[in-house]
């Protein structure tokens, strides 16, 4: 490993050790038109108030079809209704929101493809399904990049957030709007074996979302990742078709996998969030005083899924306990070190802005 490489793997393990010792209807047609994609116009640095409803710029109503792959017990599946009946409120009905949850409408692996189609108005993404589009924001995916909730809710609801947003809506034509935390990633396997080191995942046949950034992540884990749609894992848990999956601690009592596993190794490798995105053709018909207020619902339903995941982070493990499962504590310093060395070995990093994953973690 080259100095730099050294210094900077160095500089994240030792920070990660100071810091640590996803309503229903039917099927619309599509809404907004496929085509080029025009840059976004950039959305306000902070939601403005609400226009009044005789405002001159309202604008024509307009509905939001939004679907999400994530089950409405959920905290960002329950922030789906906060936006919804946030927006439809302060805009007086002037703009509406379809609502679809748990893949009905379109499953995690097809969702990207429909809003950059323009078929959905808005989705949940992330970092790790927009990398085929812009190979740098794998930087985003890669485990142990931010150090705690805190530090990643300031870097990506802030300026830095607003930068990598409009990037990724020049290059594919979706703007994320916002960053919700869906919690730490943990690993949660079906039989009782406590994980402390990366070696102690040889073999284990962890499911990761259908990704190769997911996949990379998981393999640099040390594990055997097997792409699995969330719609499917509880299925595949129960069968043995995998022998493990990652997921934060809300979404493994929400989703109820609890039933189907013995034991969690707290191994904190991914400060987990998911983006509300919106299709820039959609965004761009929309007038001043309705994208900012998209803005405040969206602010409205990040509050709504931080404060539940975060009050649920610090209840469940009392929960899962309750249900029989087994908890461990994995060595993170162990686990950070081997993973940072494993992306910064790796052509995948060769895109990302080490200068930016610098300033990142200077703000750990």
């Amino acid at each position: 490993m080259n100095n730099w490489k050294r210094a900077l793997t160095l500089t994240l393990g030792g920070a990660m050790l100071a810091g640590l010792l996803a309503g229903c209807g039917s099927k619309p047609s599509s809404s907004t038109p496929a085509g080029s994609t025009p840059a976004a116009s950039t959305p306000s640095t902070a939601p403005a108030a609400s226009a009044p409803a005789n405002g001159s710029d309202v604008g024509d109503p307009v509905n939001l079809v939004f679907s999400i792959a994530a089950v409405p017990t959920d905290a960002h599946g329950a922030a789906q209704k906060v936006f919804k009946e946030t927006l439809e409120s302060i805009s007086g009905g002037n703009m509406t929101v379809e609502c679809y949850d748990s893949g009905t409408l379109y499953g995690q692996d097809t969702e990207t493809d429909a809003i950059k189609n323009g078929d959905v108005d808005m989705i949940y993404s992330s970092a790790s399904w927009l990398t085929d589009g812009s190979p740098w924001i794998s930087m985003f995916t890669a485990g142990y990049v931010f150090q705690s909730y805190d530090h990643m809710t300031t870097v990506m609801n802030g300026d830095i957030g607003k930068q990598v947003f409009q990037r990724v809506a020049e290059e594919q034509g979706i703007l994320p709007l916002g960053c919700y935390y869906l919690g730490t990633r943990q690993v949660s396997l079906s039989a009782d074996k406590e994980i402390k080191v990366p070696a102690d995942l040889n073999g284990v046949n962890l499911r990761m979302p259908n990704s190769d950034a997911w996949v990379f992540l998981g393999k640099a884990m040390g594990a055997n990742p097997t792409a699995i749609a969330f719609n499917d894992l509880y299925l595949s848990l129960q069968t043995g078709a995998v022998d493990g999956q990652d997921n934060p601690l809300p979404t493994v009592q929400s989703a109820k996998f609890y039933e189907v596993q013995k034991s969690i190794s707290l191994t904190n490798h991914l400060v987990d969030s998911v983006w509300p995105t919106i299709n820039v053709n959609t965004w761009n018909k929309l007038t001043d005083t309705q994208k900012n207020w998209v803005l405040e619902a969206v602010e409205a339903g990040r509050k709504a899924c931080d404060e539940q995941n975060l009050k649920t982070e610090s209840e469940v493990q009392d929960f899962l306990k309750e249900q029989g499962l087994k908890i461990y504590e994995a060595d993170v310093a162990a686990f950070a070190d081997h993973v940072l060395n494993t992306y910064l070995s790796d052509p995948i990093s060769d895109s990302w802005d080490k200068d930016l994953l610098k300033q990142i973690q200077d703000m750990a």
